[in-house]
């Protein structure tokens, strides 16, 4: 299933809603959001807890389904996908980069980064493999399993699975949130260097100012909707906004 570029945009939703529950318990998670994913950028979406910033990742990620409205990849439609075209989708235009990783702890860093490839029935290039492993400073680390690596060296692991099969967009949910400062801030380098030296697009979920703060743009979203656009912007501004939001 191929997809291009539409204006620059790699993803776009249009007057997306969510709503959970009926009745007295109905939960409007968005309510008609509208925003376009430029390719080549690092965006990042902050909120507060219930916001509905995971709701709107798994929804232009295919994880889930919007109430209303359209979300498309690179002019392909996403929303109304029968799920044998949804899981293509996924598979050969969607990496993922999760909080605790999600690797298989019986296959070693090297067979976890090329898994999706292993799905896909496509056969690696051990050369290409070797570099991106050099490039993310795993190089003497490919045959040890998940459990022999410490916390950062597991999410480099799962930034290289994203990486390894080219996907058009990558979705990025908390990825420093389960590790120490210090840490996190090499996890960050490496997520803008993905940007910037392998072209890729990435959308990120953080509460992190910090996090945000290497991000091309920051969207600030409360009950459901989008309340600032931000271009690249500085951990304190991002702060700033995040209070304003909050004291509302």
């Amino acid at each position: 299933m191929s997809v291009s570029s539409t204006n620059g945009a790699v993803a776009t939703a249009t007057d997306v809603t969510r709503t959970y529950g009926t009745g007295t318990s109905t939960v409007h998670a968005l309510r008609g959001v509208s925003l376009s994913v430029l390719g080549g950028q690092l965006t990042a979406i902050m909120g507060p807890s219930g916001s509905g910033k995971s709701t709107l990742m798994h929804i232009m990620a295919g994880l889930d389904r919007p109430t209303s409205g359209e979300v498309s990849l690179g002019g392909t439609r996403v929303d109304n996908l029968g799920d044998n075209d949804l899981t293509k989708l996924r598979r050969e235009h969607i990496g993922f980069v999760f909080q605790f990783f999600n690797l298989l702890p019986m296959l070693s860093a090297e067979e976890n980064i090329l898994l999706p490839l292993t799905i896909a029935g496509k056969r690696p290039d051990k050369g290409e493999l070797e570099q991106l492993l050099a490039r993310i400073g795993l190089a003497d680390r490919g045959k040890h399993r998940p459990a022999e690596l410490s916390g950062g060296e597991q999410q480099r692991v799962a930034i290289a699975r994203a990486l390894i099969s080219k996907p058009t967009i990558i979705f990025a949910d908390e990825p420093t949130g389960n590790l120490d400062s210090q840490t996190s801030a090499e996890i960050l380098e490496l997520l803008r260097l993905s940007v910037a030296d392998f072209g890729r697009t990435i959308v990120m979920v953080t509460h992190d100012a910090r996090a945000a703060s290497i991000a091309d743009r920051t969207l600030f979203l409360a009950d459901g909707q989008i309340l600032h656009d931000m271009a690249k912007a500085s951990a304190r501004d991002i702060l700033a906004t995040m209070e304003e939001i909050s004291a509302r």
